[in-house]
């Protein structure tokens, strides 16, 4: 019983969920080395966006804001008229 869970939970039997990820693993590993793309550069990558976060300061915290909130004034208002008008009809 707890080894069809296993299995249900990894999609198939064990050996195969492991050749199915080695082969995939392959495929990706050969793509990304043919854009000359290396694990270290994606690590800089993923850096260098929070240091930009952080240089940007709190503008992008009131950008997000701002847009938060005119989209706000929007969407609450006909939420609530849509409420209002399936609960009249029941």
């Amino acid at each position: 019983m707890s080894n069809d869970k296993f299995n249900r939970f990894l999609g198939d039997t064990p050996g195969r969920v492991l050749i199915r990820l080695i082969f995939l693993s392959l495929i990706v590993g050969i793509v990304l080395a043919a854009l000359d793309f290396s694990p270290l550069s994606l690590i800089y990558s993923v850096q260098d966006f929070f240091v930009r976060i952080w240089n940007m300061g709190f503008s992008a915290i009131e950008r997000f804001g701002s847009y938060f909130f005119l989209g706000a004034i929007v969407v609450v208002p006909l939420w609530f008229i849509t409420r209002l008008m399936n609960w009249r009809g029941r």
